[in-house]
């Protein structure tokens, strides 16, 4: 719970009325309906504790992702895990991206690491780009924080770049956390994935997360993947036993199942983030090219509060480092949302 300071996040529905969320990317079809009857079937088992090694999650996990069940942590959400993974190791220096999403540095600076800054630049779209192996061996940092894609723009990192960032980082010692939690909404997203790889990189651990994907962020479950079986046990260390709840349990089992709902989940995304891309540089908005389900924008106006005015929110991202104020982030929503979406910014804009 946040207590007495500012939610840096999206999806404050809570503090003023709001219609339509795009601060959150969120599946745009909501939640999975196979895990909303799973979530239902939970609860007559309400009065058990969780199961704390979570077996069948796992299993259903192991299966899905093709890894073993020792390889995989779950945790009350990503942002859990990442907190986790700080406290396991401690580090005394880590190196981000900027901007990127801002949990990381947040569970670094809470073990009292000190976070240096990978600069991505606006007029290269923020694509990631050799400089990275550059800025590793000059300051050989203990801990490599990517997001792939990246948030909030939306950017995937170049696969031969990636293998060389690992191989690299597995050379000198550095510890690499990649957060993948966006790759089931991504184009192509599963030639991206670092999982064919952990068997000899035992240096990785991938972050995953139902939240996005199945639309689950009220429950709360993500899960990691390592070849490092000694991590793992420490991370689980930091955390109470029984972190997952019996809902998310059985609605992650579910949730692994509806490959279905994520395939036509992801030709609406491909057809409406094309559309929201167009609409946005037509209204003179400089716009990020974007893989995922949520796109990067600048306007040299003022939108979150006059969009707030007509029940739209969207995500200011003037508080990520390497951004500042002009910079916004909408997700990708159904086909008559983003309409509205586009005919209510015109408006401001040019009315």
């Amino acid at each position: 719970m946040l207590y007495q300071r500012e939610n840096p996040h999206g999806g404050d529905v809570y503090s003023a009325p709001v219609r339509l969320d795009y601060s959150a990317n969120i599946n745009p079809y909501g939640t999975a309906p196979a895990v909303r009857a799973a979530v239902e079937r939970s609860l007559s088992e309400l009065f058990r504790y969780p199961d704390p090694y979570c077996r069948a999650l796992k299993a259903a996990a192991s299966e899905f992702d093709g890894v073993p069940e020792d390889w995989l942590l779950f945790g009350n959400g990503a942002a859990e895990l990442i907190f986790s993974w700080c406290l396991a190791l401690k580090p005394r220096t880590a190196l981000l991206l900027a901007p990127t999403f801002s949990e990381y540095r947040s569970a670094l600076e809470s073990v009292g690491c000190t976070v240096r800054e990978h600069m991505l630049r606006a007029e290269e779209d923020f694509v990631l780009t050799e400089r990275l192996l550059e800025q590793i061996r000059a300051e050989r940092p203990e801990v490599l924080v990517l997001c792939n894609p990246n948030n909030p723009s939306g950017k995937t990192a170049g696969q031969g770049l990636l293998e060389q960032v690992c191989a690299l980082c597995g050379e000198l010692g550095v510890r690499m956390m990649v957060d993948e939690c966006f790759l089931d909404l991504t184009e192509n997203g599963e030639a991206h994935t670092l999982k064919g790889s952990l068997h000899r990189w035992r240096h990785i651990l991938l972050l995953r997360a139902f939240t996005k994907s199945y639309g689950m962020a009220g429950l709360r479950l993500g899960y990691c993947i390592s070849a490092d079986s000694a991590l793992l046990e420490a991370m689980s260390e930091t955390v109470q036993p029984w972190n997952i709840s019996v809902p998310a349990q059985y609605a992650g089992v579910a949730a692994l199942g509806e490959r279905e709902f994520l395939r036509r989940t992801n030709e609406l995304i491909r057809a409406e983030r094309a559309y929201l891309s167009r609409e946005l540089a037509r209204l003179g908005l400089r716009v990020v090219p974007s893989e995922t389900n949520f796109i990067l924008f600048h306007s040299d106006r003022e939108l979150k509060g006059p969009m707030l005015e007509k029940g739209i929110l969207i995500r200011s991202c003037a508080n990520y480092s390497g951004l500042g104020e002009g910079w916004y982030r909408i997700a990708v929503k159904l086909p008559e949302e983003n309409r509205e979406l586009i005919a209510t910014m015109e408006g401001i804009i040019h009315g």
